[in-house]
């Protein structure tokens, strides 16, 4: 119980208390979070990823084998999900609803610094690729599920164009083929903004809780909080071994897994007219549990 403890404040804590303060920043202080989003997604973020990826030791196949996990996992998940809201019976809007909460993690804000505390850069470098793969699934598929077929899926990848990530992974690994480096005023600028990543990225996610309230149904909500906090590390963990991934990629790619559900689908659900009061619910109730079945799996990992 101690060593449980002990991994929950070195890892965990830092990242609620942050949160908290972006919590109180929006709650009491007022502060807006659309502009510290804008800044994050397109800055921080990309700076991050390209920063993570092009200082790794990743192979070819390691970047080919952690993209092909990621597609395999969120497919895994969505049919699995697909099926229990059938034989639930949940309404057409509902199981959209159900689906992307379980499908999308919030890979990015929770994700990256919870890996980057307990794991270090080289998982770290693993779940980067994964939070890319998970962002632009969001922004495609998961448009299609919440829209319940109303966009079409081209609309859906356009909207990839203004995703900067997917540019920065892509130059990552421009960079990390043919070895280059940058000019120190450059680099040093690239490692300056990097760094703030992480930390913009947990006040954001507590500024994003506040608008977020506790209500709506029961049984989809005990369906995704299954899948998202349970399932989905223990179906990431056993494709681990399917697909031949250990050390540090393991730990990366299943911690990210077992992250609640990402903040980005209420403005899917909300856009879409989704469910939006029990996405938002999912997300509130998804994160608050998070602790509790992170922690341990953390150990699991070995942290």
């Amino acid at each position: 119980m101690s060593e449980l403890f002990t991994l929950f404040f070195n890892n965990l804590f830092p990242i609620l208390l942050a949160a908290a303060i972006g919590f109180a920043l929006a709650k009491w202080v007022g502060v807006n979070p659309r502009p510290l989003s804008q800044v994050v997604f397109y800055v921080f973020s990309p700076i991050l990823v390209f920063n993570l990826i092009r200082n790794s030791q990743l192979s070819n196949q390691d970047i080919l084998i952690t993209l092909a996990f990621a597609l395999v996992l969120f497919l895994c998940i969505g049919i699995l999900t697909w099926l229990v809201g059938g034989a639930l019976r949940l309404d057409r809007k509902t199981l959209a609803a159900v689906l992307i909460t379980a499908m999308f993690m919030n890979a990015g804000n929770y994700g990256l610094p919870l890996t980057s505390f307990a794991f270090g850069e080289q998982a770290l470098a693993f779940a980067s690729i994964f939070f890319v793969v998970n962002a632009m699934l969001t922004n495609t598929v998961g448009i299609v599920i919440a829209s319940s077929g109303s966009t079409s899926v081209i609309n859906a990848i356009k909207g990839l164009i203004k995703f900067p990530a997917i540019y920065a992974l892509s130059l990552g690994v421009i960079f990390l083929q043919f070895d280059w480096q940058l000019p120190t005023g450059l680099d040093r600028t690239i490692i300056l903004l990097s760094n703030a990543a992480i930390p913009c990225m947990l006040v954001l996610l507590g500024m994003q809780l506040v608008n977020i309230r506790l209500n709506g149904h029961i049984r989809p909500l005990i369906l995704t909080s299954s899948m998202r906090l349970l399932v989905a590390p223990a179906l990431a963990f056993g494709l681990t071994r399917l697909f031949g991934i250990t050390g540090p990629a393991q730990q990366g790619v299943v911690l990210e897994a077992g992250m609640p559900v990402a903040v980005l689908t209420t403005i899917l659900a909300t856009e879409f007219d989704a469910e939006p009061t029990f996405v938002t619910t999912a997300v509130l109730v998804t994160t608050l549990l998070s602790p509790l079945t992170l922690t341990p799996l953390l150990a699991l990992l070995g942290a």
